[in-house]
Order: structure tokens, then C-alpha cells, then sequence
């Protein structure tokens, strides 16, 4: 079946569903409906065939495959004959296109379907497919404007008989536009954001280090120090930053590579809440770490656990308040083919997150209203890594009061080491 931006040639549906259908002695009932088609109607394409076995139930006619073939499709499915007119229209075109396709039936294609392209020129006229070169075989896809201004994109193809022959047939696939503006609409966001968020430690970048070039000789010791400090923080920031989105793109994009191999889960938490206590920032901050006596073996990416760990800890030591807890026990859950989980909990006892922000904490730069130095990417690239490795991640209030985060990880060797 040949197939060409998503619209597939009837002729060709008709060819198959016809070879499946089987042929009895005589006429091929695709060569039939095909020459029906070219000829403008002639025969009955849905009859019985030639040669069909008394009493049986008849195959299905092709008219009647193609049909239920084009109901299956995502996308609407358009079909003007030789003389421009609009012979077919799959229930998808009537809903994405917003007008009742099948009443106009037989009408000219430019006024069944009228379109118009972003200069506001009339598309069937501005392309003429009839008329056109004969090497021309149809067009990309297009975004294109309804009467009422609904913006749809579509895709042709131009059937002809022979190479250099007229053309027989147009068929034209239609999408509804609105996934593309949503995307468009997320990207011009992400942008957005991008833009705010490495605009401000570039700024005190830029600004103390052209500071102390310029009159290194005014300031004392301790205040160069200051300034060097704070540009290496602010350099960090963009590090961050700048993985993070690395990190979206890979996951946006199911790219997301994860090295599995045996690690220690308790032994990852308490380095991570070693290190931690050591940072100047979380001095006078309480962490702990606890664990079951026996934990079956997990298997997982130390740089992207590390990641993990990391991120949950410092969320819950900048958003939360009070002794942030990490928990490591055997989880409830068993993955589809019965192994046992591990559930690692993340506590704090702050306010917790707003009930009617729960749904939207692990979305892409999701604040809750405190920035405090936040790029808003971080729980979104802790839900990606967490389920690249087959497990699952949620929030809610813990116990404390404050904010409880809860991943799992499968236990045992990935299926292709096992």
C-alpha cells in the first residue's frame, strides 16, 4: 500500500482489501471498483462477485473496507474525483474540518471545502492540482484556514494512471492544527523561561567579575572573596541549569540513556546526606537516613540515582522546614512480572505542598510560588529519571505535615542482563 504524508491511495486500499478478500474465477472485485472509480461510477462495486460460493456470507465489498478502513484513521481523509469534485469523507474530516462533509457530497472540491493559505489566497485555486505539472505529485504539509478561521494542517496526493497521465484522483489528509499551537505555545514558554532564568546569574556574572577586573586594587580581601564566591555560585546555577535542560530534551525526546547496574540505595542516601551537611547553606539543618534490616537487589544508573537522591533532598532542604528523612523499604508494589519494588520516601516537616498543586508539582517549571534559586525543571527531570527506570514517582502530605516524596525502583537486573 503506498502511502504518502499520512494519506493513503484508495486504489491501492482497494487493490489489498481486494487480495484479501480473495478472488473467484472471473473479475477481480478490486479491478472492479477501481474501474468504477475511474469511470465516474460504472457497475456496482459492493455487488457479489463472479464465482461466489452459493449460501456463504459474501466477503466484504471493497467500498465497504476502504470506508471502514478511513474511520480507522487519526487524521481526516479527503477524496476529490478527476472533475474537482469531492466524492468521499471520513467522519474524522467532517469533525476536525467542523462542517458536514457529507452533504456536499459531489460539489466542487474549492466550494465543498474551502481553504485559504496565511496570505488569505484560495488554496485549491493557488494549486489547481488538475492543472498543475505533470512531475508535481502533491504537497507537504500545509497549515491552512477554514470559512470560520479553524486552523487545520493538510497534506495531498495526486493519483494519476500513468506517469505523465492527468490526474484521477486527490486525496488529502487533515489534521486538526491545535496539538502543533499547544507545542508551539509550550516552546515559545520554554523559551521564555530560558531566557529569565540564565539572565540573572549571567547578570552578576558579568557584572562582579567586570567589577573586580576593573578595580581589583579598591577592594579588600574579604570582599573578593565575596565577589568570587558569588560568581562561582551563580556558575553553578547555570551548570545546573543548562544539564537540566539537556535532561528535558533527552526525555521529551524518550532518548534518555540509563547504565543500570547494582547499587547500594542506603549507601547513596547517606553520601548524599553527608555531603549536604557539609554545605554552608544547610548548616543547623537536620537529615537522616533509615532503612529495613534486608533489601532485595536494585539495579539503577548511579549518576542519574545520584541525580534523584540529590534533587529530592535539596528541594525538601530549601521548600520544607524542620529534619528532612530519607526512608529506604521494601514497597507493596511488584512490577508486572512479580518482582519486588524498593520505596525510597523523601520527608520534610514544612507546610507541605497546596493540595490543588499536587497534580502539578512534577510539571516543567512548576515553582509553588518560591522561586529561591529554583529552575523549576528539577522534579520534572526527577519523574523522567524515575521512570526510565521502570518505577514510579507521586507526592503528598507526609505525616510531619510536610511534603512527602515517594519513588520506587524494580528490583532485580534489567530483562536484558536477567
Amino acid at each position: 500500500m503506498s502511502d504518502v504524508g499520512g494519506v493513503s491511495d484508495v486504489s491501492d486500499v482497494t487493490r489489498t482489501t481486494g487480495r484479501l478478500a480473495g478472488r473467484q474465477g472471473g473479475e477481480d472485485r478490486t479491478d472492479r471498483y477501481s474501474r468504477g472509480m475511474a469511470d465516474g461510477g460504472e457497475g456496482d462495486p459492493t455487488g457479489p462477485l463472479p464465482g461466489s460460493v452459493p449460501g456463504a456470507d459474501p466477503a466484504p465489498a471493497p467500498m465497504d473496507v476502504v470506508v471502514r478502513l478511513s474511520e480507522s484513521l487519526p487524521d481526516g481523509l479527503v477524496v476529490a474525483d478527476s472533475g474537482a469534485r469531492l466524492v468521499f469523507a471520513n467522519t474524522r474530516a467532517t469533525q476536525v474540518l467542523g462542517v458536514d462533509l457529507a452533504a456536499r457530497l459531489g460539489r466542487p472540491l474549492a466550494e465543498a471545502l474551502p481553504l485559504r493559505d496565511i496570505e488569505g489566497n484560495a488554496w485549491w485555486e493557488v494549486t489547481d492540482p488538475w492543472h498543475t505539472l505533470h512531475t508535481v505529485r502533491g504537497h507537504r504539509e500545509k497549515l491552512l484556514w477554514t470559512e470560520d478561521g479553524t486552523e487545520v494542517l493538510l497534506t495531498s496526493r495526486y493519483v494519476r494512471d500513468e506517469p505523465r497521465g492527468p490526474v484521477r484522483r486527490v486525496l488529502a489528509s487533515v489534521r486538526d492544527a491545535s496539538a502543533r499551537q499547544r507545542a508551539e505555545q509550550d516552546h515559545a514558554a520554554l523559551i521564555s523561561t530560558v531566557a529569565h532564568e540564565l539572565r540573572s546569574p549571567l547578570t552578576s556574572v558579568k557584572g562582579f567579575s567586570s567589577t573586580l577586573l576593573r578595580r581589583w586594587d579598591r577592594f579588600s580581601d574579604d570582599q573578593k572573596r565575596f565577589m568570587l564566591e558569588t560568581i562561582e555560585a551563580d556558575a553553578d546555577r547555570l551548570t545546573r541549569l543548562i544539564t537540566e535542560l539537556l535532561d528535558v530534551s533527552r526525555i521529551d525526546a524518550g532518548r534518555l540513556d540509563v547504565r543500570a547496574q547494582p547499587v547500594d540505595l542506603v549507601l547513596a542516601a547517606q553520601r548524599h546526606v553527608e555531603r549536604l551537611q557539609s554545605v554552608e547553606e544547610y548548616s543547623g539543618r537536620e537529615l537522616e537516613v533509615a532503612d529495613a534490616d534486608e533489601l532485595p537487589e536494585v539495579w539503577a544508573d548511579p549518576d542519574r540515582l545520584s541525580q534523584i537522591l540529590g534533587n529530592l533532598l535539596e528541594n525538601g532542604l530549601r521548600h520544607g522546614a524542620g529534619t528532612v528523612r530519607v526512608n529506604v523499604a521494601t514497597a507493596a508494589e511488584t512490577t508486572s512480572d512479580g518482582r519486588p519494588m524498593v520505596a525510597i520516601e523523601v520527608t520534610d516537616e514544612g507546610d507541605g505542598v497546596a493540595e490543588a498543586h499536587l497534580p502539578l508539582v512534577f510539571n516543567r517549571f512548576w515553582h509553588g510560588g518560591n522561586r529561591r534559586g529554583s529552575t523549576g525543571l528539577g522534579l520534572y527531570v526527577v519523574r523522567g529519571l524515575v521512570e526510565a527506570h521502570g518505577g514510579t514517582i507521586g507526592v503528598d502530605r507526609a505525616p510531619s505535615g510536610g511534603a512527602r516524596f515517594r519513588f520506587t525502583l524494580p528490583s532485580g537486573a534489567p530483562e536484558h542482563l536477567a
